[in-house]
């Protein structure tokens, strides 16, 4: 006699549905692994060779087709553990300075991060589709994908921080594509890489080896022609004489404004070598960014300190002095800019921060939403610029960008494209503690040399101060937290890169592609008219 078998009910029948587009044990912890390898590929932890096939435990588990929701998931998780991993320090201003307790920072950073991860997410969706309807040598679209994602997120979110490429930034034979696409190309080689071993992998066969072993040997041709027709030293240009200068201001609060300004003068002072003969008629004293909220304009004693400084060694070069200054805007409110002063201790050249910082400089907020002032009232509320003003030295001119806009590809491009002959960036990051996010932004800063073909010198408050190459070699850089001070001559250029002149059009094409394909997938498929009769 047979058991009577109970029939499930609506709810059960519910349920087995939910579930059959959750993920499974298996392939999460392959997600899992994949965001791991990526966060160990990037400072401090510098296993940089990681990421060249840190995303293939991800593509082998969304590269295949699978329900859409399981697929966004798996991406989305992917994405909530790599930007959780490397850029926890965002709690570190909580922690320290706003005095949040460390059990509820840390949770309060997964909102933004849970946003940030829907763009893996969304690539994840878009690669399962692709598989669906076109088979595993879809996988090739995946650097497609991943491009068209990190574009998004950019234009979404205004950040492009820790995009896949800046994990290659202190290798120079690995990031000279840059100087065509951008960092999104050297992402775009890194999912390739990954691809080409998953595709691999799942063909398993002569002619799928051929094709994956072919498509990384494709790769390394592309970084090696990079390399060759990277940057070329420009013979007759001159050279530029340079004194960077770390101060070390605290950032909780200058206890003695007028000691600080001193060490700045002093370290200044120190800097002041002999220069070589064949260095042009101007030389450059660099202050960073500082949370001494020094103003100019407003301040005597200031303007007589800086002034003096540029005219008493202005007898064998003309010394100028490029300083952070707190400036009115003109129709109210403060700029956050940097001024060039002369040996007479006037501002010859202005430049007014254009790309704040979100929550640091300004409230993205609407003015009319609950406790919008109130934020404000506690981290500031600047006043964007609105121009790319260079700043002229001598026969030369430089590109000056401040703190975060060494994120933003587009401002240093604006100042080579304008003809500035060296680029410069002061910042703070000293409100973010000894964690990665010195290294991480000196990444960022590495790229727009390398795109823009142009000396990069970054001063900062606390670290780390370094020049960069046109290259993107990193030489002479500071140890954090320590007050220091570098003198360096550097070659100015002019020739513009593609990146330079053209911008994203690698990231526009990679993106219409995209478009195209994923439009693909939604065609009805028609079966072939069989005719009567037969």
């Amino acid at each position: 006699m047979h058991e009577a078998v109970a029939p499930k009910s609506p709810s059960s029948k519910l349920s087995v549905t939910a579930l059959a587009g959750t993920p499974a044990i298996a392939e999460v912890s392959l997600v899992i692994a994949s965001a791991l390898l990526l966060i160990l590929s990037f400072p401090n932890f510098e296993l940089w060779p990681l990421a060249w096939i840190g995303l293939a435990p991800l593509l082998l588990v969304v590269g295949r087709p699978m329900r859409a929701r399981r697929a966004f998931l798996l991406g989305w998780l992917w994405g909530a553990i790599f930007f959780y991993g490397t850029c926890w320090w965002l709690t570190y201003p909580m922690i320290y300075y706003a005095h949040i307790s460390r059990w509820l920072a840390y949770p309060l950073l997964v909102l933004p991060i849970a946003l940030v991860a829907v763009f893996p997410g969304g690539f994840s969706l878009l690669l399962s589709r692709l598989v669906t309807r076109f088979g595993l040598a879809a996988i090739f679209a995946a650097p497609l994908l991943w491009i068209t994602c990190e574009w998004g997120r950019y234009m979404l979110t205004g950040q492009l921080w820790n995009a896949l490429g800046y994990s290659q930034a202190f290798h120079p034979f690995l990031i000279q594509s840059a100087r065509w696409g951008g960092v999104y190309a050297v992402s775009f080689l890194l999912l390739a890489t990954s691809a080409s071993v998953v595709f691999g992998l799942l063909r398993a066969d002569l002619r799928g080896l051929v094709i994956s072993f072919s498509s990384v040997l494709l790769v390394i041709l592309i970084l090696t022609l990079g390399t060759l027709s990277g940057s070329r030293d420009q013979a007759g240009r001159g050279l530029l004489s340079i004194v960077a200068v770390q101060p070390n201001v605290p950032i909780d609060g200058p206890d003695d404004t007028e000691r600080l300004l001193n060490r700045h003068l002093a370290l200044s002072i120190q800097g002041m070598p002999e220069v070589p003969d064949d260095v042009g008629s101007a030389r450059l004293v660099i202050w960073p960014e500082s949370p001494m909220n020094f103003s100019y304009s407003r301040d005597p004693h200031l303007r007589e300190v800086v002034g003096n400084l540029a005219r008493k060694y202005s007898q064998r070069l003309h010394t100028f002095v490029l300083l952070n200054s707190l400036e009115p805007a003109a129709h109210g409110g403060e700029h956050n800019s940097a001024l060039m002063i002369n040996e007479e201790g006037r501002i010859v050249a202005q430049y007014d921060k254009i790309r704040l910082m979100p929550f640091g400089e300004y409230v993205p907020l609407p003015h009319w939403m609950p406790g919008a002032s109130s934020v404000r009232g506690i981290v500031g509320d600047f006043t964007p610029g609105s121009s790319y003003t260079l700043m002229p030295l001598g026969a030369f001119s430089v590109g000056v960008f401040i703190c975060i806009e060494a994120a933003h590809p587009s401002v240093a491009r604006s100042f080579a494209n304008e003809s500035a002959d060296v680029l410069i960036n002061i910042s703070n990051d000293g409100y973010l503690g000894p964690t990665p996010v010195m290294r991480q932004h000196l990444s960022n800063a590495v790229f727009r040399a390398v795109e823009n073909d142009r000396s990069l010198i970054r001063v900062t408050n606390n670290g780390i101060t370094a020049r960069i190459e046109p290259d993107g070699k990193v030489s002479a850089a500071t140890e954090g937290f320590k007050p220091a001070v570098q003198n360096w001559v550097v070659t100015p250029r002019k020739e513009k890169t593609f990146y330079t002149r053209h911008g994203d059009l690698f990231v526009y094409a990679c993106a219409l592609i995209s478009l195209g394909l994923v439009s693909a997938t939604f065609r009805t498929v028609r079966s072939p008219t069989v005719s009567e009769g037969s």
